[in-house]
C-alpha cells in the first residue's frame, strides 16, 4: 500500500514514513474542521464540535448491557506512568455507561513487526486493536485476524461515530469488498519533522538549515563539545530510517510501496507522490536509486564519523525521548507527537529550532482516513460492547479528553482562554500522562486544544501546516498483497541483511552494497510485486476517475 503516512518518519518500510510519517504512532493530529478533508486546518488546535459543556453519558442506544464485561484492547507504544489512574477514571465512565471496563495493553515500537501478528494468531484474549494502513491492516485483514464491520452494526453500536464519519472513510477501508476497520473521523494534519539545539546551532555556526543534508557542521561539534550526546541516536523502529529518509525526500517527494506494516525492513517498490500518473517505481529505476545512493553515501560519511549509535537495531527509546536529556542531538518526529518534547526542552531552558521534512517542491502528502483506526479482533468475545466503548472513547468530548489528555487538574487544566495548559506545579517533564503519548491517536481531533505552551517556533510550523499538505495519488489506496507474500517475505529478509546496513551507513561500499542489493531483489521477486502492485494501483486510480 502506499503510505499515507504517520509521521514522515516512522518506519523504514516506510522510510517513506519519513515522507509522510516519515511518520509514527503515532501518532499523531488535530483540527478545526469536522471529518475527513474535514480534517484540521491546525494539526493539533481544533475547535471542539459542541464548544463549552463536555458530554457527560453515553446516550440510550437500547443495546443490553446486563451482563459486566472486561474488553481488552493493544495499542502502540508505551503506557504513560499516569496510564493507571487514567484507566480507572474511564473504567468509571464505561462501567456507568455500558457497564464495562476496559484494560489496554501495549506492543512497543521496537516489538511491532513480530509482536502485532503474534498477538492476533495466539488466541488471547483481546477485543480491539490499534491498526492502520501503515501498520498490518490488510495483511492481518486478508488473514480473518479481523472481525467484519457492517454499516448496521455502526448505526446500532457506534451512532455518534456513524453520524460523523466520512462516507469515503468506510470506502478507504474496504478489503475485498469487506470492512475491517473503525477508521478515524479526522485525519491527520501533520509533517515530519528534525529538531535541533539552537545553542549547537551557534556554536556550529548553522542558521536556518532547510535539509538534513546540511547538518555535517552540526553533528560534528556534537561529536567535539558533547560527549554524552550522540549526534543521530537511533531507536530500531520509528528513528532507523529517518535520517535516510529525509536525505531521500531531498531529491523527490519519495514513498514505499508496498506498505503493508511499520515493519523498517519492508521495502523494493516506491512511487513519487507529486506525480500525477501514480506510476510505480522499483528500486532499481530513477529516480529512486539515484537518491537512494545520494542518501546512503551521506549515511555513510556520517556513520564512519561516529555520528550515528553503534546500536540502532535494539535501542528501543526514540531520539524524541531522550533529546532533552542531552542524549539524542536530533529529535525525529512528527507535527504533532513532538509537542511533548517541545515543551519539555523549553522547561529545561533549551531552545530548539524545528526543521520540517518537504520535498524539494515544498510541499508533505495529506494523511488518509486509514493512518489512525482500530480493529475488533475476530476472536472478541464481546464485540458490540467493545464498539459502543470505541464510539465513547473516539467521539465523547469527556472520553476523548480523559484518553488523550488525562487528568483534569492532575494532567492538564484549561486557561480562561480555551488552551491547553499543565497545572500549578507540573512541568512537561514530569507529567505522567503527556497528550499524545498513550497512542489512542484514533480519537476525533476536533475536541483539540491548541496549548498555551506551544514555542513560538512551534507555532510558526503550526501555521504553515496547511499549506504544505497536499492530496497524494493513492490516498485512500490499500494493498492487497494475497498474491506476492512469498515474495514479500523474501524482500523483507533481503532488505533486513542487505537494505538496513544501507539506511545507516554502516557498509563498506556503497555501489557494491547496492549491487548485492539489486541482485537480492530480484532474486526474491521485487517484480512481481511491483506488476501486482501496478494492476490494482491502476484499478484505484481509474476508479477515482
Amino acid at each position: 500500500m502506499i503510505r499515507k503516512t504517520k509521521s514522515p518518519f516512522t518506519m523504514l518500510a516506510l522510510i517513506a514514513m519519513i515522507a509522510l510519517l516519515l511518520a509514527a504512532c503515532s501518532s499523531n493530529n488535530s483540527s478545526n474542521t469536522p471529518a475527513s478533508s474535514k480534517a484540521s486546518e491546525e494539526p493539533s488546535a481544533s475547535a471542539s464540535p459542541a464548544e463549552g459543556s463536555k458530554e457527560t453519558a453515553a446516550a440510550d442506544t437500547g443495546n443490553d448491557h446486563s451482563e459486566e464485561v472486561k474488553l481488552v484492547g493493544y495499542l502502540l507504544g508505551e503506557a504513560p506512568k499516569g496510564m493507571p489512574d487514567v484507566m480507572a477514571a474511564l473504567n468509571e465512565k464505561l462501567k456507568k455507561d455500558i457497564n464495562a471496563t476496559l484494560e489496554i495493553n501495549y506492543i512497543g515500537w521496537g516489538d511491532i513487526a513480530a509482536k502485532y501478528p503474534l498477538i492476533l494468531a495466539s488466541g488471547e484474549d483481546v477485543d480491539f486493536v490499534f491498526t492502520a494502513d501503515w501498520n498490518f491492516y490488510v495483511p492481518e485483514a486478508n488473514k480473518g485476524s479481523f472481525k467484519e464491520l457492517t454499516q448496521d452494526m455502526f448505526q446500532k453500536y457506534m451512532p455518534k461515530y456513524a453520524a460523523k464519519q466520512d462516507p469515503a472513510a468506510y470506502k478507504a477501508a474496504l478489503v475485498n469488498g469487506k470492512q475491517y476497520m473503525i477508521p478515524t473521523t479526522t485525519p491527520d494534519r501533520k509533517v515530519g519533522v528534525i529538531v535541533l539545539r539552537k545553542d549547537v546551532m551557534e556554536k556550529a555556526g548553522l542558521t536556518n538549515p532547510t535539509k538534513i543534508s546540511e547538518l555535517g557542521p552540526y553533528f560534528a561539534e556534537i561529536k567535539k563539545d558533547y560527549p554524552n550526546m550522540i549526534p543521530l541516536n537511533l531507536d530500531s523502529q520509528y528513528d532507523l530510517p529517518a535520517p535516510f529518509g529525509a536525505l531521500v525526500q531531498e531529491k523527490f517527494a519519495y514513498a514505499g510501496a508496498p506498505l503493508d506494516s511499520g515493519d523498517p525492513s519492508g521495502v523494493g517498490n516506491y512511487t513519487d507522490q507529486e506525480d500525477a500518473t501514480g506510476k510505480i517505481l522499483s528500486i532499481t529505476d530513477e529516480p529512486v536509486q539515484g537518491a537512494f545512493k545520494y542518501a546512503a553515501g551521506i549515511m555513510k560519511q556520517w556513520y564512519d564519523a561516529g555520528y550515528v549509535n553503534k546500536n540502532p537495531y535494539s535501542n528501543k527509546i526514540r531520539s524524541k525521548d531522550n533529546f532533552c536529556d542531552g542524549k539524542s542531538g536530533v529529535a525525529f518526529g512528527n507535527s504533532i507527537d513532538i509537542q511533548a518534547t517541545l515543551s519539555s526542552c523549553q522547561d529545561k531552558n533549551i531552545d530548539t529550532y524545528i526543521m520540517p521534512v518537504l520535498s524539494p517542491t515544498g510541499h508533505a502528502p495529506s494523511n488518509s482516513w486509514l493512518n489512525n483506526g482500530v480493529a475488533i479482533a475476530a476472536s472478541s468475545k464481546h464485540p458490540e460492547r467493545a464498539m459502543e466503548a470505541l464510539d465513547l472513547i473516539m467521539e465523547n468530548q469527556d472520553y476523548v479528553f480523559n484518553a488523550y489528555y488525562g487528568i483534569e487538574g492532575k494532567n492538564y487544566v484549561l486557561t480562561a482562554d480555551d488552551k491547553l495548559a499543565l497545572p500549578d506545579g507540573v512541568t512537561a517533564a514530569d507529567n505522567t500522562y503527556p497528550p499524545d503519548a498513550a497512542g489512542f491517536w484514533f480519537v476525533d481531533k476536533d475536541y483539540f486544544k491548541p496549548s498555551a505552551s506551544w514555542t513560538d517556533s512551534y507555532i510558526e510550523l503550526n501555521n504553515k501546516i496547511k499549506d504544505f499538505l497536499q492530496p497524494i495519488p493513492y490516498l485512500g489506496f490499500t494493498f492487497n498483497t494475497d498474491n506476492v507474500k512469498t515474495q514479500i517475505a523474501n524482500l523483507k529478509n533481503v532488505s533486513t541483511q542487505y537494505f538496513m546496513p544501507l539506511a545507516i551507513g554502516a557498509v563498506k561500499d556503497v555501489d557494491k552494497q547496492f549491487d548485492s542489493l539489486n541482485s537480492k531483489m530480484q532474486a526474491a521477486g521485487v517484480d512481481k510485486v511491483k506488476t501486482e502492485l501496478e494492476t490494482q494501483a491502476s484499478a484505484f486510480l481509474a476508479a477515482k476517475g
